[in-house]
């Protein structure tokens, strides 16, 4: 896909930051200084102290990207990580390496979870606006390489909406992360509406990555930790469906991330299955079946799913977008394209374009900016 002044062939659509230490500790309000997220050093290695969480939150695990696999462990120390993670441009050098034309940008898991639980709630917009300001100034380094993805408040729907039309605008952002419902819980209520409307009359997607949350976190307790990235997906899909949130507000798109691909068209069957069979003696207000707003309103991301890339025309290839997971442990990088030329062997080329670059490029607009 070429732009004016690029062409895109390859565009990852789910790469993580890592957070500087001080992102915080310079950024809040004064009153908050003492309670700001910091890495503080320990016999192990270094970890975040979160007010709060009783553990401290190491990241080893979150920065292992082109690392022996034999090496991988969760205490590492802060100079050790690769500068991609916080420096712009030192994440373009790496991209250039793998051959990555761009990439969207999420917060690190446990960290951002962190934020998203924090109940006080200017406590917690403080701690958000900060995240956000400083993602915009990374991804503002490049647009046309490096897409922010907001984080949304979520102790009340006017917080989310004040602060989505703030960070909507700054430099670099192309999309917005939702972690929780914005009005405070994990139960979808229809004052969340006045949100979605606003993301969609802005022409931004929605995403959500891998689950929601609303309790804090915890650390990593095993050398390799191993988790069913999809579980939380499917109920959240089907709160916002059987909600009437994609009827109510048709514009809408969500983005799935990371929950990976190859699980939908059996869901999809079943929950069809079910709406057939119940539509009219339960008189279901449902206009269209479930599958319906998944291929109309909705894009998943994939990091590994061989399965699911066979599977595609019962996905829709339009639907599907890869993702490395950069610079987690899921990452193949610097090797990412010798992943990808075996994933897709046989695979018609229009097909892969799609599903590597073009949806995504449709989406973020990479090229405009």
């Amino acid at each position: 896909m070429t732009s004016g002044k690029r062409t895109y062939r390859l565009i990852d659509a789910d790469t993580h930051v890592n957070e500087p230490g001080d992102l915080w500790l310079d950024r809040l309000p004064s009153k908050y200084r003492d309670r700001a997220p910091r890495i503080q050093r320990f016999d192990d290695g270094d970890a975040w102290v979160l007010e709060g969480v009783a553990d401290p939150i190491n990241f080893g695990l979150n920065a292992t990207a082109g690392m022996d696999p034999m090496k991988l462990q969760p205490w590492v120390r802060w100079e050790e990580i690769r500068a991609g993670g916080y420096d712009p441009r030192a994440r373009l050098e790496e991209m250039d390496r793998d051959h990555v034309d761009a990439s969207t940008l999420y917060p690190t898991p446990r960290l951002s979870h962190y934020l998203i639980a924090t109940k006080d709630p200017d406590f917690h917009l403080a701690q958000v606006r900060a995240y956000n300001d400083w993602l915009s100034e990374y991804a503002s380094v490049a647009p046309d390489r490096l897409g922010g993805i907001l984080l949304l408040p979520n102790r009340g729907v006017d917080m989310a909406l004040e602060e989505f039309e703030r960070a909507r605008k700054l430099p670099g952002m192309v999309g917005a992360l939702l972690g929780c419902y914005p009005h405070g819980d994990l139960q979808l209520k229809p004052e969340d509406d006045a949100l979605w409307q606003a993301i969609a009359d802005a022409d931004m997607p929605l995403h959500l990555h891998v689950s929601l949350v609303n309790e804090m976190p915890q650390t990593h307790t095993a050398r390799i930790p191993a988790d069913l990235r999809f579980y939380d997906a499917p109920k959240r899909i089907l709160q916002l469906i059987w909600g009437g949130v994609f009827d109510r507000i048709p514009d809408l798109n969500l983005v799935a991330v990371e929950v990976d691909i190859g699980w939908l068209p059996y869901m999809l069957e079943q929950v069809d299955d079910r709406y057939y069979r119940q539509a009219l003696g339960a008189k279901l207000s449902l206009p269209n079946p479930p599958s319906h707003y998944v291929k109309k309103n909705m894009f998943f991301t994939y990091i590994t799913d061989h399965y699911g890339v066979r599977n595609r025309h019962d996905i829709g290839v339009d639907r599907i977008m890869w993702s490395s997971d950069f610079p987690h442990i899921g990452a193949d990088w610097p090797n990412s394209w010798r992943t990808l030329e075996s994933d897709y062997s046989g695979v018609p080329d229009t097909e892969r374009d799609a599903m590597l670059a073009g949806t995504a490029l449709k989406l973020y607009r990479f090229d405009q900016r």
